[in-house]
């Protein structure tokens, strides 16, 4: 709301199994990547004049699936990351934890879900690909967050520190996951972000 209030063009979409998308098996961070992939290249040739800079923001798998795309993607001029988590495999441990799975179970399941997504945790996790985003980055995360820690945040945020990528952090208190009005009571910061990386309007 606060990008189309400012005059800015935004472009919202479904990912595959979300919304009005079609249903399409499993949803996994590479399969939402290569949704926003599909959509960056049909900005680019649909709306060519509405793309002079790029901005893509992301919310918890979104997020992490956000800079994956970032990282190997040079059409972004800015990437706003709300709620991502630093790693699969501690996305995947946190909830065998809640289930009380013995850990060599726990692992051997991680395995399938690596060999299912068609991809290693390690080649995908955000603190790895964090390493090679190219624009600025923002990262907005709840302190309240109980599905995604604010340590997976700060995690990231160390990562893209030593390997000096352009990353501000903005830390809420008291929200939570999809603590969209915290988020939005926030709004003077991502807007300060995006005109600090040469948004205008």
């Amino acid at each position: 709301v606060p990008f189309r209030n400012a005059g800015l063009n935004v472009l919202l979409f479904d990912a595959r199994n979300h919304g009005k998308s079609d249903g399409h098996g499993y949803s996994s961070l590479p399969r939402f990547a290569e949704d926003i992939e599909h959509v960056l290249a049909w900005l680019q040739i649909h709306r060519p004049n509405a793309c002079d800079k790029i901005a893509l923001l992301g919310h918890s798998v979104g997020a992490s699936a956000s800079i994956l795309v970032a990282s190997r993607n040079d059409c972004l001029d800015a990437l706003i990351s709300i709620s991502a988590f630093g790693h699969p495999e501690w996305v995947m441990n946190r909830y065998w934890q809640k289930l009380w799975l013995p850990k060599w179970l726990a692992h051997a399941l991680n395995r399938y879900v690596e060999w299912l997504i068609g991809n290693r945790f390690v080649d995908i996790a955000p603190i790895h690909t964090i390493t090679r985003v190219r624009c600025p980055v923002l990262l907005v995360h709840g302190m309240a967050d109980t599905v995604v820690p604010v340590a997976d945040a700060r995690a990231i945020a160390q990562a893209g520190f030593n390997a000096r990528v352009s990353i501000q952090v903005c830390e809420i208190a008291d929200a939570e996951h999809a603590s969209v009005d915290k988020i939005e009571a926030h709004q003077g910061t991502l807007m300060q972000f995006l005109r600090a990386t040469g948004f205008r309007w």
